[in-house]
C-alpha cells in the first residue's frame, strides 16, 4: 500500500461558504459541481491523494469522529492566520510533534474540526 488514505470527504451545511472558506485558506481555487442525485461536491485540485467537500443527505459537519489532516505546506502560520478572518476558530495553535513536524487544529466555517500537518 503506497497511501493510507485515498480520498477524504468534508460534510458542508452550505456547499458557497465552505467552499470561499476552504479557497480562502488554502489559497486554492475550489470550485462546486452541479448537484447531482441530490448531493453536491467541490474537489480540492490537487495531484495523488485527494478529496472533496460534500454536501447532501448524510453528510453531516461535526467536532467528532474521523479527523482529517490537511496538507499545511512549508509552514502551517500563513494558513491559520487566514482561519479566523475566512470564519473559522482556530482550537489548537501550530504545535511540534518532534521529528514528524507540526500540526494545529481548526473549525472550519461549517462546524467541523480540521487537522493541519506541515513539515515546517
Amino acid at each position: 500500500m503506497s497511501n493510507a488514505l485515498n480520498w477524504f470527504e468534508i460534510p458542508v451545511a452550505d456547499m458557497a461558504r465552505a467552499v470561499k472558506f476552504y479557497s480562502t485558506i488554502l489559497g486554492l481555487e475550489i470550485v462546486a459541481d452541479p448537484a447531482s442525485s441530490g448531493y453536491q461536491m467541490a474537489m480540492f485540485p490537487v495531484e495523488g491523494v485527494g478529496g472533496a467537500l460534500m454536501h447532501g443527505e448524510g453528510y453531516t459537519p461535526s467536532t467528532s469522529g474521523a479527523l482529517i489532516y490537511l496538507n499545511g505546506g512549508a509552514d502551517l502560520a500563513p494558513i491559520l492566520a487566514r482561519v479566523e478572518p475566512a470564519g473559522g476558530q482556530i482550537l489548537s495553535p501550530k504545535t511540534s510533534i518532534g521529528q514528524h513536524g507540526f500540526i494545529a487544529f481548526f473549525l472550519d466555517s461549517e462546524g467541523n474540526k480540521v487537522g493541519l500537518h506541515s513539515m515546517g
